[in-house]
């Protein structure tokens, strides 16, 4: 079976439209569909039309709640701003969708044991890098029994084995970070018990249209698009 690992959509549903294209059997989203894109409620809506398991992420953790996001200062202006925009195009009933969102999910394949979450196995706002310490590593998935653990959060996809454990971060799909413009994801085989990061390519003409029709800071939001980062 080929599992479909999406993560970091953040409200680009060009991008989530393109990742959904590649082969797959089934999809788990590790969180933070909404925030700094203009189409989140399509994305939603989307999700909970095909059933899609899904965790929550610190932006939706704060859409729902009305908290504070606890990202990065580089960021941080551009999720306060986008956060009015969303409230203002969100129902209620999508809110309380993101709302019931769990923390994380677990499931077996054939004897493995898979844990997904957004930031780490203690906390949503937890980083896990591909250049995170082990040793800080070793502290964030201490006695969790997991033989694969899938993160989110970073923006930056790895696939990295820590002592017996093997990590798995798919990337964003709708707004990467480490220097790629394509929407990235990720194929976990549960055959072969192998993860593989995958880049696709969006219609992110229209994105910038959406988020420049729509949205605050959009010149600032759309070269992040065009940068990766």
């Amino acid at each position: 079976m080929k599992l479909l690992v999406i993560s970091d959509i953040h409200g680009n549903m060009e991008a989530l439209n393109a990742v959904m294209e590649v082969r797959h059997d089934e999809v788990i989203c590790l969180g933070d569909i909404v925030d700094y894109g203009a189409s989140p409620g399509e994305c939603i809506d989307l999700l909970e039309r095909q059933g899609i398991p899904m965790v929550m992420g610190n932006h939706d953790n704060a859409v729902a709640f009305r908290m504070d996001c606890g990202c990065g200062y580089r960021y941080k202006h551009l999720s306060q701003s986008t956060r009015e925009y969303t409230w203002k195009v969100l129902s209620d009933r999508q809110l309380e969708f993101l709302r019931k969102l769990p923390f994380s999910l677990t499931r077996m394949e054939k004897g493995v044991k898979l844990y997904f979450t957004h930031g780490s196995p203690l906390s949503f706002y937890d980083y896990i890098r591909p250049d995170t310490p082990e040793e800080l590593i070793r502290g964030y998935i201490k006695g969790l029994d997991a033989d694969f653990i899938f993160v989110g959060h970073s923006h930056t996809p790895f696939v990295r084995k820590v002592g017996d454990v093997t990590l798995v971060n798919p990337g964003s799909v709708g707004q990467p970070r480490d220097g790629d413009t394509r929407a990235s994801c990720a194929v976990f085989d549960t055959e072969t018990m192998q993860a593989e990061i995958i880049r696709v390519g969006y219609d992110m003409e229209t994105a910038r249209d959406r988020i420049r029709k729509n949205m605050p800071h959009a010149d600032e939001l759309i070269s992040i698009l065009e940068r990766g980062n």
